[in-house]
């Protein structure tokens, strides 16, 4: 009966505990949140945060591009 206490129907947070936030696209590189999602995701109503985990997906090609490397080294 002591777990039925901690079982919610809530949308848990989908972070992976690696936070580190992209310094141009602002969103953390392992969840994909913004920093406000982050800050407020305890606050926020379950379709908020189902909007917000629908959108996961399509921002994780704005982390995928490289920002240097050896082939801008020989542009240079």
């Amino acid at each position: 009966m002591a777990d039925d206490i901690w079982n919610r129907d809530e949308i848990q947070s989908p972070c992976i505990k690696i936070c580190v936030i992209h310094p141009e696209e602002r969103l953390c590189t392992g969840c994909l949140r913004s920093i406000d999602e982050i800050t407020q995701w305890s606050k926020i109503s379950n379709e908020a945060r189902a909007e917000i985990m629908a959108e996961l997906p399509a921002r994780a090609p704005r982390l995928k591009k490289r920002r240097g490397g050896r082939a801008a080294r020989l542009t240079r």
